[in-house]
């Protein structure tokens, strides 16, 4: 398993939260994927065997927010 924690700064609510972790949990591979509001952070696990962190990437930025230092 890899574990990356991607900056999003937009991150401001629970809405936020439920967005973003909705997005990227189901998604064939990752393990977890838990946002913090305080940080503005997505720490995320995931087998790099089956997703790219690209992947998950576009998931966060298809819920309309954008990833920086990725």
């Amino acid at each position: 398993m890899t574990q990356t924690t991607l900056s999003v700064p937009d991150i401001s609510c629970g809405h936020c939260k439920t967005s973003i972790e909705s997005a990227v949990k189901p998604l064939d591979g990752v393990d977890t994927a838990e946002v913090s509001i305080d940080d503005r952070n997505v720490d995320v696990t995931y087998d790099s065997s089956k997703i790219d962190l690209s992947d998950i990437i576009v998931a966060i930025s298809d819920q309309g927010y954008e990833v920086e230092d990725a």
